[in-house]
């Protein structure tokens, strides 16, 4: 079941967190407005300019019964740790097979950036000593620390320990410490994570026309999600874009760091609450999803 979240609630929470409240009256460096909120035209992340980048889903758009994509095989063996590249294929074998196994987003786990970013919408709320982004699935909700330190021993959360701070025109947020849950993948071709992630993300305003470009790219490296889960790029804005460059380490799991990027334009104005666990039938896998279940509690 979906919900509209009241729109009093919204309007509240932008004024509690707001450019002005972040800029602090004895502050004189000006910080980029990046409040708002946002929308994505597909689930899938984006290449980097040069280097390497996200794996793709080794599964071909044209022939999902046909064997993996020799070119997304080779990148995994150059860029996976040998367990993680076993992982990867047998995820890939169960689905063509007609079982895909579970995802976060399928099984009502936390997602991770950058994976998280598959989520359509989200909203970005800027005060003096914190940014938060909340997104449009299943409540999730990630807290930054402005001009904070990591601690030295960090509790691991689902969503990691994240700091952050301006560099310029730029929000730049450090994440460590995330909790690795019983479904571990950080993305689009189900490559897991380990405890040693370390995410760097640039969250930064660009052009309209250079937005609209890397959106459209990535529809047709990718293609168009299956559904919309109701999120929408307001058609009639002219006005920026958000665009986050983001870095991943896990030296655990990849030979090597990656990068990558997430394009949004702004959303338009209706504001979904998709809830996992609200409806537990797959419509698209024609299956209930597993609801999560825990033999104790977290904390």
């Amino acid at each position: 079941m979906a919900r509209s979240i009241p729109a009093m609630i919204v309007i509240e929470l932008a004024a509690l967190f707001t450019v002005g409240s972040a800029m602090g009256a004895s502050n004189t460096v000006p910080v980029p407005d990046l409040a708002g909120s946002w929308a994505r035209a597909t689930f899938a992340l984006e290449q980097p300019a040069s280097g390497p980048g996200p794996l793709l889903n080794p599964a071909r758009r044209s022939n999902s019964n046909a064997d993996p994509d020799p070119v997304v095989v080779k990148q995994m063996n150059v860029m996976l740790k040998p367990f993680a590249v076993e992982l990867v294929k047998k995820r890939f074998e169960a689905t063509r097979a007609g079982k895909p196994p579970p995802t976060p987003s399928s099984s009502c786990w936390p997602m991770v950036a950058p994976y998280i970013y598959r989520v359509q919408e989200m909203q970005l709320l800027q005060a003096k000593d914190e940014v938060l982004i909340l997104y449009m699935q299943d409540h999730e909700v990630r807290r930054v620390r402005m001009n904070g330190t990591h601690p030295a021993i960090v509790t691991k959360s689902w969503h990691g320990d994240s700091v952050g701070h301006y560099e310029g025109d730029t929000l730049v947020v450090d994440t460590i410490g995330v909790k690795v849950g019983p479904v571990s993948i950080i993305d689009q071709a189900g490559s897991p994570y380990s405890e040693a992630l370390h995410v760097v993300e640039r969250y930064r305003l660009i052009d309209h026309a250079a937005a609209k470009e890397a959106q459209e790219r990535n529809v047709r490296l990718n293609g168009a999600p299956g559904t919309q889960q109701a999120a929408g790029i307001d058609p009639n804005d002219t006005g920026k874009g958000l665009q986050v460059q983001f870095t991943v380490e896990d030296t655990n799991v990849f030979n090597m760091p990656w990068s990558g990027m997430a394009t949004y334009g702004r959303a338009d104005d209706i504001w979904v609450e998709n809830v996992c666990a609200e409806n537990t039938h797959e419509y698209y896998n024609a299956r209930d999803t597993a609801i999560p279940q825990a033999d104790r509690p977290d904390f």
